[in-house]
C-alpha cells in the first residue's frame, strides 16, 4: 500500500498546543536475567520472528497484571 491511499480521516491532526503540553516518558530499564526455560518455549517465541525477547516480556508482564503485584 501506498502511503497516499491511507485513509487518515479518523485520525486528529496533532496541533502545535499538543506538544506544549507533552511530556517526554523514558521507558524503563531492562534488567539482564539468566533463566531457563523449555526448549519448546524458546524455539515458539522464536519461530515468531524478530523481537521475540520483547514479545516474552510482554507475556510476563500481563501474567503480573493480570494476577496482582505481590511482593
Amino acid at each position: 500500500m501506498r502511503d497516499e491511499d491511507i485513509d487518515l480521516s479518523d485520525i486528529p491532526e496533532m496541533r502545535e498546543e499538543f506538544f506544549k503540553n507533552a511530556t517526554l516518558v523514558m521507558p524503563e530499564r531492562k534488567s539482564s536475567v539468566t533463566l531457563r526455560l523449555d526448549r519448546e518455549v524458546i524455539e515458539w517465541f522464536k519461530s515468531q520472528g524478530k523481537g521475540y525477547q520483547t514479545r516474552m516480556n510482554a507475556v510476563l508482564k500481563a501474567y503480573v497484571k493480570a494476577h496482582g503485584k505481590r511482593a
